[in-house]
């Protein structure tokens, strides 16, 4: 089968589910991947086949597509701040706004000459984009990263970088946010004896009420329980978090949050209530609130 006709098939195909540019480059990325051509080879090549022991499982990868599989989980990884993670359905795919929670982060303590007194928390961890983010950008910092799903963190601790001193691996620790106490205890057990200095986090936090919304691809496949804060309190999980920082953060440590764009101003009241100081709402990409970022006094 020529290339150029396997793309222009399933492009029209996946344009059922999606806007016509984006199902065409969805389609254009698998080739990429599977086949290792370019994403113009078809239109400087047009007589390009595609070898014949490739072709089905770029069907069965089609077939996935066409019931709404994320490509991320169907190609199994994902790009995050320059780095491919592995992903799949134990995990929310990491989304390119919470790279600049992970940028924002750096940037709390970017002042700091020695990584190796900096101590992290990374909360509602997920697969573990933020966590090995900052573990490997902040080399010496010491990561530990909490989940309350046993799937997510076996998923975070496969991630396949290889850590060079003074860098070091997160530590994975399961954790339930909503309870304060087990996760001030769990940041502890990772990390005896330390304050933390930075804590980043990235909690459920879509409405209920968003959910007509939302896509197939998001709704039949990505995990509810890393989507949706509790029906009728959709802050629930950024007030755990609140008193989580007091509890853990040394004096003049930051910390980030990652919330939903309809509630910016609900959600740093959260914070400031609680008695942190120096709230501030960052925008992302697109001009939306997506982050609170605050400090303890």
């Amino acid at each position: 089968m020529l290339l150029s006709d396997f793309i222009r098939e399933n492009t029209a195909a996946l344009s059922a589910l999606y806007p016509e540019p984006e199902a065409r480059n969805m389609v254009l990325v698998l080739c990429q991947d599977r086949l290792g051509v370019m994403s113009y080879t078809h239109v400087i090549e047009p007589i390009t086949e595609i070898p014949p022991e490739e072709l089905a499982g770029l069907q069965e990868d089609m077939s996935r597509l066409l019931a709404s599989e994320p490509l991320q989980y169907v190609l199994g990884y994902c790009e995050f701040c320059g780095r491919n993670f592995n992903v799949d359905g134990r995990a929310l795919i990491p989304r390119a706004e919470t790279e600049l929670l992970a940028q924002t982060a750096e940037g709390l303590v970017s002042e700091m000459t020695d990584y190796r007194k900096l101590n992290v928390l990374d909360l509602c961890t997920g697969c573990g984009c933020i966590a090995w983010t900052l573990a490997l950008d902040l080399p010496g910092a010491r990561v530990v990263a909490t989940d309350l799903s046993e799937d997510a963190l076996a998923l975070a601790e496969s991630q396949p970088f290889s850590v060079r001193r003074p860098a070091a691996a997160p530590v994975f620790v399961k954790a339930d946010v909503l309870d304060v106490e087990a996760t001030v205890a769990a940041f502890r057990a990772g990390n005896p004896g330390a304050e933390c200095g930075l804590l980043t986090a990235n909690p459920p936090y879509v409405m209920v009420s968003e959910k007509a919304e939302m896509r197939a691809n998001v709704l039949d496949y990505e995990p509810d329980m890393a989507l949706f804060a509790p029906e009728g309190d959709p802050l629930a999980f950024h007030r755990a978090i609140a008193q989580i920082a007091l509890k853990v953060l040394a004096p003049g440590g930051h910390g980030i949050v990652e919330i939903n764009s309809e509630l910016p101003e609900e959600t740093a009241a959260v914070f400031s209530s609680a008695g942190l100081s120096e709230i501030e709402i960052v925008e992302d990409f697109f001009d939306r609130p997506r982050f609170v970022t605050f400090t303890k006094e």
